[in-house]
């Protein structure tokens, strides 16, 4: 019983019914407020009714509690598998925990338990990243190297909605892995006081459950559950894997067929062109085989191809799988550039150690002058040094005076056109660009319109409502339908911009190679989509054209279904053997 519970028992009949004045005598019914003496309800009826409320609320209780832990073992780490049938299973996980502690004598019990509460806190927090993981990048959390994308996260969020919105759901985030520990580790608890209070019936309860789950388990019913086991071993498996993947990735960056190739071997066939490498944000093959974005989507391609034949320029076009998917373009970047596979953050850190010639360094090694135009660098950008750029422009080098269209910084169209002004004046050398387009990027909210070319200026023009196609009010609330439609409306823009540039801009000295970086999220593509991405060779020149005849790609700006497919990591000894030296015919060009 409670102190409080103590003070204010019910009055016996040997006390006074009213309550006490401070000379001691009863109060006259009635003298201050209601007549609390002329209550008709018994004392000792009202302290039962508390009573039954008591065990009501505790019985509740209890159920919350069990329901709590059997959703924590059971709940997947996959929102795709995250359905009510999910959560009908016996996890083993839980049998096993209670034949412990029911084992354990009285003293070594209640330590237990809260270890064991713990550690059902920690697995929650980890399938909430895995669930928030496979909704953003469709794979797991990995607890030794992703650590650095809750930074990006946080990032991302302020530049979508706002720093206010950021620091709130930071501390949501704080509060639920707060709430989990605290909860499961008291569910466990309580728990614990039940079984061992009922202990007879609670180990008749574990022994017929685990005959259950055995039989389950043998004939194969997916009632018998261990997933959470499952989870356990794999994250604890990611640090022995991480080291392996270390020494191995380090043996792939030794072993490159160009290190030692002289620069007047490299790239003959691209001498005096312009050779320009867009990536377009999140523009994954769903993009162009999706019904719901093909036939929008598909119609700029078609247009385009058209329009730019008109002009003189043809294309061939593929696709490259990437590295990643919903996010962490940065990979997908290395990824082609070095012609290694580039799939986690270690081997981002490794590869920027490293001396590796990618087709940045390439390109400058035989001549070029190598620019890098980055749109969303908003801070210190170390890769910067690693690619070897002879010139960079980060966003505040790019001089915009226009609003942010949600996360993007600036429009397409005004990074393409600052790169035309400051990069390709009257009798410039020939450059070598890499340009992510970010227009695209998640959360496909505000989307700049086309403009005149003469009229973009120093993007104060977007400060026009004018200037805006499509910016829904509620960033956050939307449908999926909605965030699919922006989606959309977003590649639509970022391939219309680089089709109007070629268009206005191109001549017979332009080669333009644009891809996509990843697909977008599984949000947009549904689960299991392949991380599958358009790409794209163009020129004005047939000679360009010529010499990737032999990769099998589909005429146009729109690869088909049939379109080859090749891994990301093979386009950079694919791209520098095409356009190098050509072997004799009885010799095998590098692949």
């Amino acid at each position: 019983m409670s102190l409080l519970s103590r003070l204010r028992r019910p009055s016996t009949a040997a006390e006074p019914a009213g309550d006490a004045g401070p000379s001691g005598d009863a109060a006259p019914a009635g003298a201050d407020g209601p007549d609390v003496a002329a209550d008709p309800t018994p004392p000792g009826i009202a302290g039962a009714g508390r009573g039954r409320w008591r065990t009501v609320a505790g019985r509740v209780t209890t159920v919350l509690a069990g329901l709590l832990v059997l959703a924590v073992l059971t709940a997947p780490g996959r929102f795709d598998q995250l359905t009510p049938v999910a959560f009908l299973r016996v996890p083993v996980e839980a049998l096993v925990a209670a034949a412990l502690l029911l084992a354990l004598p009285g003293r070594a019990r209640r330590p237990a338990a809260v270890a064991v509460g713990v550690a059902l806190g920690l697995v929650a927090v980890v399938k909430v990243l895995d669930l928030g993981m496979s909704a953003s990048f469709a794979r797991p959390f990995d607890l030794v190297l992703d650590w650095v994308l809750l930074d990006d996260g946080y990032a991302f969020v302020t530049d979508s909605v706002g720093t206010g919105g950021a620091v709130a759901a930071a501390v949501a985030l704080v509060a639920l892995v707060v709430a989990l520990l605290v909860l499961t580790t008291r569910s466990v608890l309580r728990l614990t006081r039940l079984t061992t209070g009922h202990r007879r019936t609670a180990v008749r309860v574990v022994a017929g459950l685990t005959a259950v789950w055995v039989a389950a388990a043998t004939l194969g019913v997916p009632v018998a559950d261990s997933n959470t086991a499952t989870l356990v071993g794999q994250h604890v498996g990611q640090a022995g894997a991480g080291l392996r993947d270390r020494r191995e990735f380090a043996d792939q960056v030794a072993r490159d067929a160009y290190r030692d190739t002289p620069g007047d071997q490299l790239l003959t066939a691209l001498r005096g062109k312009d050779v320009l490498l867009a990536f377009v944000e999140s523009y994954g093959r769903d993009a162009v085989e999706d019904p719901e974005f093909s036939g929008g989507v598909g119609a700029v391609l078609d247009g385009g191809t058209k329009r730019l034949a008109a002009a003189g320029f043809t294309a061939r076009s593929g696709f490259l799988t990437s590295p990643t998917s919903g996010g962490g373009s940065w990979l997908a970047h290395d990824t082609l550039l070095s012609g290694l596979w580039i799939d986690n953050q270690q081997r981002h850190d490794s590869l920027l150690a490293s001396d590796r010639l990618t087709l940045n360094k390439a390109f400058r090694k035989a001549g070029w002058q190598t620019v890098g135009v980055m749109p969303a660098a908003t801070s210190p950008w170390p890769e910067g040094a690693f690619f070897g750029y002879d010139r960079y422009h980060d966003a505040a080098g790019l001089d915009y005076r226009g609003p942010q269209f949600s996360y993007a910084p600036m429009p397409d169209q005004y990074t393409l056109a600052t790169f035309q002004r400051r990069e390709r004046t009257p009798g410039h050398a020939p450059i070598m660009a890499q340009i992510p387009l970010i227009s695209s990027h998640s959360p496909w909210a505000a989307i700049p319109r086309m403009l005149d070319w003469d009229h973009v200026g120093d993007g104060s023009i977007y400060r026009r409502p004018t200037s805006v196609a499509f910016n829904p009010k509620d960033v956050v609330g939307r449908s999926t339908t909605e965030v699919r439609t922006g989606y959309r409306r977003a590649i639509e823009y970022s391939l219309n911009s680089l089709i109007s540039y070629v268009e206005t801009y191109g001549d017979d000295d332009t080669v333009l190679v644009f891809l996509g970086d990843h697909q977008p999220s599984p949000l947009v593509t549904g689960p299991n989509a392949s991380r599958d991405v358009p790409v794209t060779v163009l020129a004005r020149d047939p000679a360009v054209l010529d010499r990737v005849s032999g990769w099998g790609w589909q005429e146009g700006l729109r690869p088909g279904p049939d379109a080859p497919v090749w891994p990301m990591d093979t386009f950079r000894d694919r791209f520098l053997a095409a356009f190098g030296p050509q072997p004799p015919a009885h010799v095998a060009a590098p692949r």
